[in-house]
C-alpha cells in the first residue's frame, strides 16, 4: 500500500472502532502531517480517499469530519478486531474461562441486564451529593498540597478516621498501622505479595470470591481449597490438614458474611482459627469489606480481634458501605506492614487524595451510621423478599442459603441443572445471575447460582425471578441422564 492508502486505512479503522465517532472532527491536515511525519499533499490525499469512501466529509472553514451514517469498507478478517462471545456461546463452551464469564456479566449489566448477577451493591443507595460537595469544595486544597499528599500510607484524617471506626466496632487498632489502598482488592494483593513468594500453597474457602483466585492465579500461586460450610464457616480440621500436609503458605478467608455464601463465623471459631494459624506461624489475609453490613443489632467481631501475633493481615473498604467509585480501602498488616507500604509504593505509588479528603470529611462530619442503619434495613428485608421469591418460583429441590449480612444469597439448583445452562439463557432474556462455577477452580459448584439483592425489589425484578425459577425448571428434564451433583452444600 502506499503512504496515503495506509494512514487512509488508519483512520477508517478508527472510524470503525469508534475512536472517532460520526459527527466529530478529525485531526486537521496539519496535525495529521506532524503527527504521522508524513508531507501535507500525502494526508490530503488520504483525505480524498476517505471523502471518496464516504467515510469524511468536508466542512468549509472548518475542517473534516465523520459523516453521519458513513458507509464503511469491508476490511479484511485478519484485520478485524475478534468479537467478544456471546454470552450463551461462552457458557455452553467446552472450556470456561472464570475471568471472560465474569467479564461478559458485567458487559451484560451495562448493557441494561436485570443485575441478579452483579457483584456490586445498587449504587442508588449511596450519599453520592454529600460526597461530591466535599470533592468539590476540596478541590482546591488537593491542587495546593501536590503529589505527596497522595504517598502511602494515606491521608492522615482519613487514617484517624479509619482508626476511630474500628475503635467503635470494638477493635482498638494503632493508626499507625493502616495503608490506605485503591479499594479492598488491592489491599488484598499488596498482602498476598507480602506473605507469600510465587508458587506458594494459599489456603482458600470453597466457594470463595473469585476475585481471590484470581489474585493467585496472576501471581503465580496454587489455591487450595478448604470446604466451607454455609452456617459455620471454613472447616478448620481440613485447614490444619492443608497447613501440614500441602505446606499452605497463607490464609485468605472472608469470616463475616462471606460472599457468596453469607455466612458469620461465631466469635468461639473466630478465636479458634486465629489460634490454629499462630501454632503453624501462617498468616492470614482477612476480607472484611461486608462487616458494617450486619442485620442484627450487634457489629460482629473479626480475626483481627483475636490477634495478638501480627499474622492477621487484616483488609477492608468503603466500597461495599459508602462509594464504590472512589475506590478507597485500607490494610492492617500486622507485622507485614513494612512490605505491604513498599509494595504499595512499587505498585501504584499512590491512592488518589480527593477521594480520601472527602470521604474522611463525610465520616467526620455527616450521619455515616444512620446511613448504615438505613442500608443495613434495606438489605435484610431484601434478603428475606429473594429467599421467599425462590422457594416460591423455583422448582422443589431448590435450596438457599440464610445470610446474616451484605447482601448476596447462595442457590443451590435442583439436581443435574446445570448453572452454567441456566446463565446462557438467563443471558439471552436480559438476566444476570452468577454462575456457581466462577467461585471454585473445579465443577463442585457448577449445580449453584449466586443472586444480588441489594437492589430494591420492583416488579422487573420479581418477574426476573420468576423467569429463572421456569428456566429452571425447564432444564430438569434434560438433566435426567446427569451424573449426580458432587457437593451437596446446603
Amino acid at each position: 500500500m502506499k503512504l496515503y492508502e495506509t494512514l487512509a486505512a488508519d483512520i477508517a479503522g478508527q472510524i470503525a472502532q469508534g475512536v472517532i465517532r460520526a459527527g466529530e472532527r478529525i485531526p486537521s491536515v496539519r496535525q495529521t502531517s506532524q503527527h504521522h511525519n508524513l508531507s501535507v499533499s500525502t494526508v490530503i490525499r488520504a483525505f480524498l480517499l476517505l471523502e471518496s469512501q464516504g467515510l469524511i466529509e468536508s466542512r468549509p472553514q472548518s475542517g473534516y469530519f465523520v459523516r453521519r451514517k458513513p458507509a464503511l469498507p469491508a476490511t479484511p478478517a485478519a484485520d478485524s478486531v475478534e468479537t467478544p462471545p456471546a454470552p450463551a456461546e461462552l457458557a455452553r463452551g467446552g472450556s470456561i474461562d472464570s475471568s471472560e464469564l465474569v467479564l461478559t456479566t458485567l458487559r451484560s449489566i451495562n448493557q441494561g441486564s436485570v443485575p441478579l448477577g452483579s457483584p456490586y451493591p445498587d449504587p442508588s443507595i449511596f450519599p453520592w451529593a454529600r460526597l461530591n460537595q466535599y470533592a468539590n469544595s476540596l478541590s482546591r486544597r488537593v491542587a495546593q498540597l501536590g503529589m505527596t499528599a497522595d504517598l502511602p500510607p494515606g491521608n492522615p484524617e482519613l487514617i484517624r478516621q479509619i482508626a476511630r471506626r474500628h475503635l467503635e466496632n470494638g477493635l482498638a487498632v494503632d493508626a499507625g498501622e493502616i495503608i490506605v489502598t485503591t479499594g479492598a482488592t488491592e489491599a488484598l494483593n499488596l498482602c498476598l505479595q507480602a506473605v507469600a513468594p510465587p508458587g506458594s500453597a494459599i489456603a482458600v474457602e470453597s466457594p470463595t470470591y473469585y476475585a481471590v483466585l484470581q489474585a493467585i492465579e496472576r501471581m503465580r500461586m496454587h489455591a487450595v481449597e478448604i470446604p466451607t460450610d454455609p452456617a459455620h464457616g471454613i472447616d478448620l480440621a481440613a485447614l490444619e490438614r492443608a497447613i501440614v500436609e500441602q505446606g499452605v503458605a497463607a490464609c485468605v478467608v472472608m469470616p463475616n458474611f462471606q460472599n457468596p455464601l453469607g455466612f458469620m463465623m461465631s466469635d468461639a471459631r473466630k478465636r479458634a482459627m486465629v489460634g490454629l494459624l499462630v501454632k503453624h506461624r501462617v498468616p492470614v489475609i482477612e476480607n472484611d469489606v461486608y462487616h458494617e453490613l450486619y442485620y442484627g443489632d450487634v457489629h460482629p467481631s473479626c480475626l483481627k480481634n483475636y490477634d495478638s501475633d501480627g499474622l492477621v493481615l487484616h483488609c477492608n473498604s468503603f466500597s461495599k458501605t459508602l462509594s464504590p467509585a472512589n475506590r478507597i480501602g485500607w490494610a492492617l498488616p500486622g507485622r507485614y506492614r513494612a512490605q505491604v507500604e513498599k509494595l504499595k509504593f512499587l505498585n501504584t505509588l499512590n491512592t488518589p487524595a480527593l477521594p480520601q479528603l472527602a470521604i474522611a470529611e463525610y465520616l467526620k462530619n455527616d450521619g455515616y451510621d444512620y446511613h448504615l442503619r438505613k442500608v443495613r434495613k434495606a438489605y435484610a428485608q431484601q434478603a428475606s423478599i429473594m429467599a421467599a421469591a425462590v422457594r416460591r418460583f423455583f422448582p422443589a429441590g431448590t435450596r438457599v442459603t440464610a445470610p446474616v449480612g451484605g447482601y448476596v444469597l447462595w442457590v443451590n439448583l435442583p439436581d443435574g441443572v446445570l448453572a452454567l445452562e441456566l446463565y446462557a439463557r438467563a443471558q439471552e432474556r436480559g438476566i444476570s445471575v452468577g454462575a456457581g462455577n466462577i467461585f471454585a477452580t473445579g465443577d463442585a459448584f457448577q449445580h449453584c447460582i449466586r443472586l444480588n439483592y441489594s437492589y430494591p425489589w420492583t416488579p422487573e425484578v420479581e418477574a426476573a425471578v420468576r423467569t429463572l425459577g421456569l428456566l429452571t425448571g425447564e432444564l430438569i428434564p434434560r438433566a435426567t441422564n446427569c451424573t449426580p451433583r458432587k457437593n451437596a452444600h446446603l
